[in-house]
């Protein structure tokens, strides 16, 4: 018996036949994790790569296709700069010492978030990453990076907007299957399930449009102490729910692996 296989033994029966196809994760947390053990911050975020590493390797084990991670908000420049400084610090070492990792299991790497106003170096290591594992099958791991959700929509928008003023669409050819076709990501469906970890319950500007219709879990548990336990009782949950889309009749098939 395989991994995956042993990982799925950890879900009830049903729950194996409504796995969601795309998992988004906002993870948060990291500061108050290190506040209550009396660290710096800065080990917080250590631990919070941890933690993504125990998300990866679930996703996987339980055969999620797309798993996304919200791993630095537009919003998150506003921090000391010292903390974005050690933020980008984790993101290179990430890079030097996991991804080669990654692409061994297959896993493909996207980012999805704006390029315009990162360091060339900062860049080239997103490009490497994604010219890197650009073939591989497996799962498929989205970092949010630099990302916020209006300003996406806003940019799609925007992109609409020019090919109208130049006359290539027509006003009505405006729809919301146009617009989410320009947002960064318009191949990998929509999240099913988009959990959330320290106790808050809100969207932080993430996968705005994308989270329409995605089942929200809220896990009490800081990002650093996330792991596959956490991610089977967010999966159970989401196996339990019926799902409508705005109808009257859950949909069959929804959110299936």
């Amino acid at each position: 018996m395989g991994h995956q296989d042993k990982s799925r033994e950890l879900l009830p029966r049903a729950a194996i036949g409504t796995l969601p196809r795309h998992v988004a994760i906002i993870m948060d947390g990291n500061g108050r994790w290190a506040h209550a053990r009396g660290l710096p911050r800065s080990l917080g975020h250590k631990a919070g790569v941890e933690a993504v590493r125990r998300a990866v390797r679930a996703a996987d084990h339980f055969g999620i296709r797309v798993l996304t991670i919200y791993s630095f908000s537009a919003e998150n420049w506003s921090r000391p700069k010292t903390e974005v400084d050690h933020l980008f610090t984790l993101l290179r070492r990430f890079v030097e010492r996991d991804v080669a990792d990654l692409h061994r299991r297959n896993v493909r790497i996207r980012i999805i978030g704006a390029r315009e106003g990162l360091s060339k170096d900062i860049i080239a290591l997103l490009e490497r990453c994604e010219r890197l594992t650009a073939g591989n099958t497996g799962l498929t791991l989205a970092v949010a990076f630099n990302y916020g959700g209006r300003q996406e929509i806003a940019e799609a928008a925007r992109r609409l907007a020019e090919k109208a003023a130049r006359g290539d669409i027509a006003p009505e050819d405006i729809t919301p299957a146009a617009l989410a076709q320009h947002l960064h990501a318009p191949d990998l469906p929509d999240p099913d399930l988009l959990i959330r970890t320290g106790n808050e319950q809100r969207l932080s500007n993430f996968l705005l449009w994308q989270s329409a219709y995605a089942e929200l879990v809220f896990l009490p548990e800081y990002w650093p102490d996330f792991d596959e336990l956490s991610f089977q009782r967010a999966l159970q949950d989401f196996a339990a729910r019926e799902r409508r889309f705005g109808g009257l009749k859950a949909a069959t098939g929804a959110g299936k692996a």
